[in-house]
C-alpha cells in the first residue's frame, strides 16, 4: 500500500508516508496487505486488550536474540516476520504504550532489515484509546509463510567501534536521548528496567536531546517539522553532519532516529543500539557527567 494520509501533508515532513493516523488503521488495519502490530513497553498490555486483528509482539522475547545482547539475526528476523503472516509486500503498521517508544525499536529493525514499507501509528496506543476506539482481547492466528532471509543494512547502525573513533575525532553529532537525570548520572536507568551500567553519565561531547520532546504531551503525536528542527537546531543538530543517537539499549534512540532520519529527513543517521548500556560497562571508556 503507498497511500499517504492527507492529516500529515502540513505538518512539513520529508517522509509522511511513514506515519499513519488511528483513522487510517480503523479504516485500513484489517486489510490483507495490512498487518498491524502492537509493541509495548508493559508486554502485559497487549492481552488487556489491543487494536482489533493486531499481533503483539514482545520486545524481550521477540525483537531480540536471547542467547547474545544483540537484535535479532536475519533468520529470527525472516522467522518473526513469517511467523507473524508478513510478507516482503506487506504494508506493517506498528504501535504501542510511552509515545511507540519500543514501535519505534521496532520499526528500525524492521528497516535495518530491508523490509519496504514500515509506518509508525500516531500517537499510539494512548491515542487510540483516547479516542474510545475499540480494542479486543481476542489474539488473531495469521497464516504462518517463508519470508525471505534478509541482509542488515550497515549503514542504520553504529557499533562501538565506530563511536569510539568519531567521537574521539568530533566528525559527528552525538545525540543522548535519554532523561536529564540519566544524561547526567543521577540515575542509572528509568525506574523498572533492569538492564543497566556500573556508571552514570553519558559519552563525552554528547548533546542531551530527550527523545519524549520530539511529541505533543496531550495526545503522543509527533511535532509538526519546523518545531522538530528547532528542538535539534538549538542543540547543534542542523543535519550538516552524520549523526549517531543513543539511550540505554537503542530503543528511546530509535524513536529519535526515526524522527531525524524519516520527519526531517537528514540523510547520515544511525542507532548506537549498544548505547548506554554497553558504554557504561566498559573498562577504559571515558565518561562524563
Amino acid at each position: 500500500m503507498t497511500d499517504t494520509p492527507a492529516d500529515f501533508s502540513d505538518r512539513g515532513y520529508a517522509h509522511p508516508e511513514t506515519l499513519v493516523t488511528t483513522d487510517w488503521v480503523a479504516r485500513h488495519g484489517s486489510d490483507p496487505a495490512v498487518a498491524v502490530v502492537e509493541v509495548n513497553v508493559d508486554i502485559t498490555l497487549y492481552d488487556e486488550g489491543h487494536v482489533p486483528g493486531a499481533v503483539g509482539w514482545s520486545w524481550k522475547t521477540q525483537l531480540a536474540d536471547l542467547v547474545r545482547r544483540d537484535i535479532l539475526s536475519p533468520q529470527g528476523m525472516a522467522d518473526l516476520l513469517g511467523g507473524s503472516g508478513i510478507s516482503p509486500d506487506t504494508t506493517v503498521v506498528l504501535y504501542g504504550d510511552s509515545n511507540n517508544w519500543f514501535a519505534a525499536w521496532a520499526f528500525w529493525q524492521l528497516k535495518l532489515y530491508g523490509h519496504g514499507d514500515v509506518r509508525l501509528m500516531d500517537g499510539g496506543r494512548v491515542k487510540w484509546l483516547a479516542e474510545g476506539r475499540p480494542m479486543t482481547q481476542d489474539v488473531p492466528a495469521p497464516q504462518p509463510i517463508t519470508y525471505p532471509v534478509p541482509k542488515a543494512d550497515a549503514t542504520m547502525r553504529a557499533l562501538l567501534p565506530e563511536v569510539m573513533s568519531k567521537t574521539s575525532d568530533k566528525s559527528i553529532n552525538l545525540v543522548d536521548v535519554r532523561s536529564p537525570d540519566e544524561f547526567t548520572g543521577v540515575v542509572l536507568a528509568p525506574p523498572g528496567l533492569p538492564e543497566t551500567c556500573q556508571r552514570g553519565g553519558h559519552i563525552p561531547g554528547a548533546s542531551n536531546i530527550p527523545w519524549s520532546k520530539a511529541v505533543n504531551t496531550e495526545d503522543g503525536t509527533f511535532k509538526i517539522a519546523r518545531d522538530l528542527k528547532d528542538l535539534y537546531t538549538e542543540a547543534g543538530v542542523a543535519g550538516d553532519r552524520p549523526v549517531i543517537t543513543y539511550c540505554r539499549i537503542g530503543e528511546r534512540s530509535s524513536h529519535s532516529w526515526f524522527v531525524l532520519k524519516y520527519l526531517l529527513g537528514y540523510d547520515d543517521v544511525k542507532n548506537y543500539d549498544g548505547s548506554w548500556t554497553e558504554w557504561g560497562n566498559l573498562v577504559g571508556a571515558p565518561v562524563e557527567k
